[in-house]
């Protein structure tokens, strides 16, 4: 077992100067205003929908897709698209972007459930613990699924099922890219490859055609192309039946959408370390934003990398998992303020059961008020109505003023909220889909 060393005052100075990006307040009025230029369209959906409610854009998602195939195809012609259903779990988005020409990613029995249903062709199964029921479920439809393997365990298990089906199962294997910590759940780690192949050979129901490795909250591609470089590595030293036999390599999705990542000061280093030091958390008006690049240049420098060091030593096709980028800004939560106890606290009509966690305490996200609107973000706390204190929507809103009975909104948020939503206290919002808002 390793032992951590233990945390020293340098440790501590360098998270107190370590610095966060201000958010640059033109682009962050520029984002608040295009979401006020369809305030009506909003406020026309209240008028038939009470809040609280989600509005899901149909249209957001179609252009987020184009956007994201036509990205990676200028680099990577032979590529294969799969949205992460984890990402946003409402079976009409998974159905739009079937639509859209994507096929699915799933990491559940229930996920399998919901793609099938909705006549998916192309599914990747992924992630670890898959049950007996799950594995049978995926061998028998295994014209339409692939299995993406996480251990030597699940290769026996499958091999197993897929015997008693009288079926043979595409499958590929995850490749572990963080052998420490707790991301060692995932996949096996990249030495025991030869092993996992010769293992394989001689499971006569279960054919292994695929590679997968991947990397989560991806501001830049750096993480992605180093394990590709080290993929590279991997696959020199395999035998070249090994290659020939490879139909795809799944570089997995966790992109980020390039606004980046906003914040609050409590999801700063130097907010986290008060949290951590027993401090009250700061709030207030600066917000904080970590840079993305565009999905244009993660496609052009992933797209250089894997034809350079994967390309240039087997013929097979790229797979990509997007779930974030797709979903994130085709989504929004519409909420009204109930009661307000003071001049800067309010209370909303919805808890944040509705996203599941308590998201909003470090991330930041414009509180627009469609009721009274202005090009001004005012202190408030915008509470939710659940019994904790944890209920926070935010710390302040973008309006002339703030009273009960006026319509809120929440932008883009249409990743890992939905899908983590859940039934505490108060019930989760209802979905509204509109596709013709914009």
């Amino acid at each position: 077992m390793m032992v951590e060393a233990p945390i020293t005052i340098q440790d501590l100075q360098s998270v107190v100067t370590q610095e966060c990006p201000p958010f640059p307040e033109v682009e962050l009025k520029a984002f608040v205003q295009h979401y006020f230029r369809f305030r009506d369209a909003y406020l026309g959906i209240l008028g038939n929908h009470p809040p609280p409610i989600y509005v899901l854009e149909p249209s957001v998602l179609e252009k987020r897709a184009h956007k994201f195939r036509e990205a990676f195809r200028a680099h990577l012609p032979e590529t294969a698209f799969y949205f992460a259903v984890k990402s946003n779990n409402h079976p009409e988005v998974s159905n739009i972007l079937l639509g859209c020409g994507f096929g699915l990613e799933v990491s559940s029995g229930l996920e399998l459930e919901t793609a099938l249903r909705l006549d998916a062709r192309e599914i990747i199964f992924n992630g670890p613990g898959k049950t007996e029921a799950e594995l049978r479920l995926a061998a028998r439809h295994a014209e339409r699924v692939v299995v993406l393997m996480d251990s030597f365990g699940e290769l026996h298990r499958l091999q197993d099922i897929a015997a008693k089906e009288n079926t043979q199962v595409r499958a590929g294997v995850r490749l572990t890219t963080n052998p420490e910590g707790l991301w060692r759940k995932f996949g096996i780690v990249p030495d025991d490859l030869p092993s996992f192949l010769e293992t394989a050979g001689h499971c006569a129901h279960v054919r292994l055609v695929g590679l997968h490795f991947h990397s989560s909250w991806n501001l830049t591609p750096d993480s992605q192309i180093g394990f590709i470089e080290t993929l590279a590595g991997i696959l020199t030293r395999m035998p070249g039946s090994f290659n020939k036999q490879l139909e795809f390599i799944d570089i997995g999705g966790g992109y980020w959408p390039a606004q980046g990542e906003w914040l609050q000061t409590a999801g700063t280093p130097k907010g986290m370390l008060r949290k951590a030091l027993g401090r009250q958390a700061e709030s207030g008006p600066v917000h904080y934003r970590m840079p993305a690049l565009s999905i244009e240049r993660f496609a052009e420098q992933l797209g250089a990398a894997i034809r350079e060091q994967i390309l240039s030593k087997l013929d097979c096709r790229i797979f990509l998992e997007p779930g974030r980028w797709i979903c994130n800004d085709a989504m929004h939560l519409l909420i009204s303020v109930v009661d307000k106890k003071a001049e800067d606290l309010v209370i909303t009509d919805a808890g944040t059961n509705a996203v599941g966690w308590e998201r909003f305490e470090t991330d930041y996200f414009p509180i627009l008020n469609l009721t009274r609107p202005a090009m001004t973000e005012r202190p408030c706390h915008i509470l939710g109505s659940l019994c904790t204190p944890h209920d926070v929507w935010g710390y302040g809103y973008w309006g002339e003023d703030i009273r009960p009975g006026d319509m809120l909104m929440i932008p883009t948020q249409g990743a890992y909220t939905y899908s983590l939503r859940q039934n505490f206290i108060k019930p989760v919002p209802r979905v509204i889909t509109d596709g013709d808002l914009r």
